[in-house]
């Protein structure tokens, strides 16, 4: 194949998700428009907003560590074929899961805490969507319609907790657990207002590529996801793969609900069900379920959401308008899945060239 053929073949996976992303800015436009607002100034305090400024990056990339953790929820589990949503629910759980452990051992040194929150985020919403898994192998019941109503059951258990068990009875107006000592609260990289949990997204989205690109099990569970006929036939575990992978999707939306209780509220309360999740599944089908894309694509959407109380300042717009934005895009996205492998521009040219040789040759 030669290198314009590689080329084209390659550049799919590029093209589709940026053309999809111009579309949904366009579609935006006209909605702005439609609200008698100059699309082109929005845009501009959009990116005001979200790239402007060194202050405007530091929010955009608090804003961005959970985004990497939730997408790696879904991101992970894609490559085994499941398609899991549940990333808001894994990540209350996980929330709820790390302030009951920093709570009951308060008392020790900070790190040891911290650790500890750590893994008491990750064991809760890994089980959270381990379960989804299970039922999925196990009972054939869908996980994306299990998962997605867990998120409910996970809201609704946040809910009850804060309002009763878990309630700090000085939480008068807005209910929340009793609080973390300062001490035991994730600090901030020195001299920025960014927390270390951007480290936590970064290191975790690293793991996550190198896990299922470098690995014997990640060669297996994206076989079991390429056939799983095959795989069976081949040998692999495909109960026990369905099982860690869903493990380490959820895993990883947990310690997201730990960054933002040890990071940003200090309490398990309402706040904690803030659609994170839901914007790391569109984070995950922009990135095409790579764990090092998501990243880059986690940054652009913290950006967005940032961007929110700006345009409500600026044009009077909701400040759910950015959630629009995310719906018009997660629409074009979905969309777009249905042109992969489509396109002529983007097929290998070369077969076609060695067919019309060998007829060639035997006339």
């Amino acid at each position: 194949m030669g290198f314009r053929d590689h080329w084209r073949s390659r550049s799919e996976n590029i093209v589709i998700p940026i053309a999809a992303l111009i579309v949904s800015l366009f579609v935006f436009g006209i909605f702005c428009a439609i609200q008698g607002k100059n699309p082109i100034a929005i845009y501009g305090t959009i990116y005001q907003s979200a790239f402007g400024n060194s202050f405007s990056w530091q929010g955009t990339l608090i804003r961005s560590a959970p985004l990497m953790l939730t997408s790696l929820c879904t991101a992970l589990p894609a490559m085994l074929g499941l398609t899991i949503i549940g990333n808001e629910g894994a990540l209350i759980v996980g929330g709820l899961g790390a302030i009951a452990v920093g709570l009951s051992i308060s008392a020790l040194p900070p790190m040891l805490v911290q650790i500890g929150m750590a893994m008491g985020g990750l064991l809760a919403g890994g089980l959270w969507i381990t379960f989804v898994g299970a039922i999925r192998y196990y009972r054939g019941v869908n996980e994306t319609i299990s998962s997605l109503l867990m998120n409910y059951i996970a809201i609704a258990l946040l809910n009850t907790l804060v309002e009763g068990p878990m309630r700090d009875p000085a939480s008068l107006n807005k209910p929340s657990s009793f609080p973390l000592e300062a001490i035991n609260m994730l600090q901030n990289i020195p001299n920025t207002r960014v927390h270390y949990g951007l480290i936590y997204g970064l290191v975790a989205c690293a793991i996550g590529y190198f896990l299922m690109k470098r690995t014997t099990f990640g060669f297996a569970v994206r076989t079991v996801g390429g056939n799983i006929r095959a795989a069976k036939i081949a040998g692999l575990p495909v109960g026990k793969l369905t099982l860690i992978i869903s493990f380490l999707g959820g895993s990883c939306a947990g310690l997201a609900g730990m960054v933002e209780i040890a990071a940003v509220h200090g309490s398990a309360n309402s706040s904690l069900n803030s659609d994170y999740g839901y914007s790391g599944i569109l984070v995950a089908f922009i990135a095409r379920q790579n764990p090092l894309v998501a990243v880059l694509v986690a940054v652009l959407m913290g950006g967005i959401l940032a961007s929110g109380s700006a345009l409500q300042r600026s044009f009077g717009l909701p400040d759910a308008t950015v959630l629009l934005f995310q719906g018009i895009v997660f629409l074009a996205i979905l969309f777009s899945e249905s042109l992969y492998g489509r396109l002529d521009f983007f097929k290998d040219r070369e077969p076609e060239v060695e067919i019309q040789n060998s007829v060639s040759s035997s006339v």
